[in-house]
């Protein structure tokens, strides 16, 4: 646990990617097999099932340091994190005896069959004997919160650098369900060893945002553009007769949508298609907010699939009849895809459409056009490339439509977490409507550390009323909310909800008065609501 920690301290403690590279490579250059897993599994966020209720450790550390549970709340609202408030409170007692990582993730996954005693006794005979940084690390586990700021992308190449491999080798091998309770880094890593897992997904292969003028990517003719659609990247597994579907946070979810199960009935060999799960009627998508009831949901019912029918739009074929066609040219793999989906001929399978457009001109029109389509604008993918892993610049971009926006009223302010706590950050807005302000979105990002000052002096100075840690301020401030859908809502007293609001933009040049209306929103609703 103490090397463990430290390496942990090592990485929070630089922003440089080639730092971080350097220092899990010297980490797993000098651990033992057993650790190496685990300290991979959990920076590619493979946790364990968290074994105590987060209830259950607050009243144990409220105990220990001798503190009512509302002054540990009061501690908990100021630090804005569990684990770190816990290892503030509890004090070390001992120098206690320093196990290996492996060890205590194996007594942490025993420990999810204990009762609440033994679990008490466990968990704070290990806080009397760690430090405070590895009492941190020790409650990040238990809490099942644990978080590097370590992209899998760094992973894979500190791990390349490591064994003398490839990056895509090393990808390749990291995906898929494995368990670090059950094998090891060597074992994923050797091809006699790792034998072939039948569900095994590729790594996606991610675009970034156009940069600049599009039509800087040369003639328009060397590209292939297609919508955005609006759902979850995923991809379909057909192999030895069964369907496997892995959604991009590589999360396993063949059970949630039994519908495209029926695809084994219609291949008849071993592919693997990079796609998009989408609610579609067979003519259109329908909303993101209809694919939402479908998510969480492991066991579905016949009304709600019927209430919330899903599609799978394929984008891409990375493997044709057992075979790896991923450093093939896309132009030729959308060949393969187009006769695949067409052979196979099932209702749950859709074929991605090409935009035919013949200038960026025309791009830019059908771009706008996204929106009414309900797509979120335009993949421009290089017919000559390969299908990569992770994101990559170059040869694939994403050319998203701008954001809706709206001016809205601030009429609430309620105090952050953490380093923020002292200051008002998290903010509720309203528009106009009957004469009256109407609360429809809060929003807590978007403005500058010195912006976010201002505004904490103006909420100071202009309080009506105090809520607890949330304040209503006089009516004063504007600001342009951004969003990126709108749809109906019975929970919200405007009746309408936002997807992914936030803050654009401070009107410093806007009266309250001018501020947005309602029936603004009602407009852009008809327009492009959910």
């Amino acid at each position: 646990m103490k090397k463990f920690t430290r390496l942990f301290e090592a990485l929070d403690s630089t922003t440089k990617s080639s730092r971080k590279i350097e220092i899990l490579t010297e980490y797993l250059a000098t651990t033992p097999e057993e650790d190496k897993i685990w300290c991979v599994a959990l920076l590619l966020d493979k946790r364990p099932k968290r074994p105590v209720k987060t209830n259950l450790m607050k009243q144990w550390t409220a105990e220990i340091a001798g503190i009512p549970n509302w002054l540990f709340d009061e501690s908990y609202h100021i630090v804005g994190d569990l684990g770190e408030t816990i290892a503030m409170l509890v004090p070390q007692l001992y120098s206690g005896e320093d196990k290996p990582l492996h060890q205590w993730m194996n007594e942490l996954n025993m420990l999810t069959k204990k009762s609440d005693d033994e679990k008490k006794q466990y968990v704070t005979h290990a806080w009397s004997n760690l430090d405070k940084s590895e009492k941190y690390i020790f409650n990040k586990l238990i809490g099942g919160s644990f978080r590097i700021g370590v992209s899998s992308q760094n992973v894979f190449r500190a791990i390349a650098a490591y064994r003398g491999f490839d990056q895509s080798k090393v990808a390749q091998a990291l995906m898929g369900n494995w368990s670090p309770y059950s094998t090891t880094l060597n074992e994923l890593l050797d091809d006699k060893l790792n034998v072939l897992d039948d569900s095994k997904p590729y790594p996606f292969y991610l675009a970034h945002q156009v940069e600049g003028d599009v039509a800087n990517l040369g003639p328009i003719d060397d590209w292939q553009l297609e919508h955005k659609w609006d759902g979850i990247r995923g991809q379909i597994i057909v192999r030895k007769g069964k369907v496997y579907i892995w959604s991009r946070g590589e999360e396993l979810m063949t059970d949630r949508f039994p519908e495209l199960n029926s695809l084994n009935n219609f291949i008849n060999s071993d592919i693997v298609l990079d796609g998009e799960i989408l609610c579609h009627d067979g003519q259109k998508p329908l909303s993101f907010s209809l694919l939402q009831t479908r998510i969480a949901r492991k066991v579905v019912s016949a009304k709600l699939q019927e209430q919330a029918p899903i599609k799978f739009m394929a984008y891409d074929i990375l493997e044709s009849n057992g075979e790896d066609i991923r450093s093939q040219p896309l132009s030729h793999r959308r060949v393969l895809l187009e006769k695949l989906v067409k052979d196979v001929s099932s209702p749950q399978l859709l074929l991605s459409s090409l935009v035919q457009v013949s200038s960026w001109n025309e791009a830019l029109q059908e771009r706008l056009r996204s929106r009414n389509q309900r797509s979120e604008g335009l993949m421009i993918k290089h017919k000559l490339s390969s299908y990569e892993a992770g994101r990559k610049k170059g040869k694939w971009w994403k050319w998203k439509v701008d954001a809706m926006t709206i001016d809205a009223v601030m009429i609430y302010a309620m105090q952050g977490h953490g380093r923020r706590a002292t200051l008002f950050t998290d903010y509720t807005f309203a528009v106009w409507h009957d004469g009256v302000l109407v609360p429809f979105a809060k929003a807590y990002s978007g403005l500058t550390d010195a912006e976010i000052n201002e505004v904490d002096q103006f909420v100071r100075k202009n309080t009506i009323e105090k809520f607890g840690p949330v304040r209503s301020v006089v009516p004063k401030l504007v600001f342009e909310i951004a969003f990126e859908g709108i749809q109906k809502s019975s929970r919200h007293k405007s009746g309408i909800a936002l997807r992914f609001p936030r803050i654009h933009r401070w009107r410093k040049d806007k009266l309250a008065s001018e501020a947005n209306s309602k029936q603004d929103l009602i407009k852009i609703l008809d327009l492009y609501g959910e």
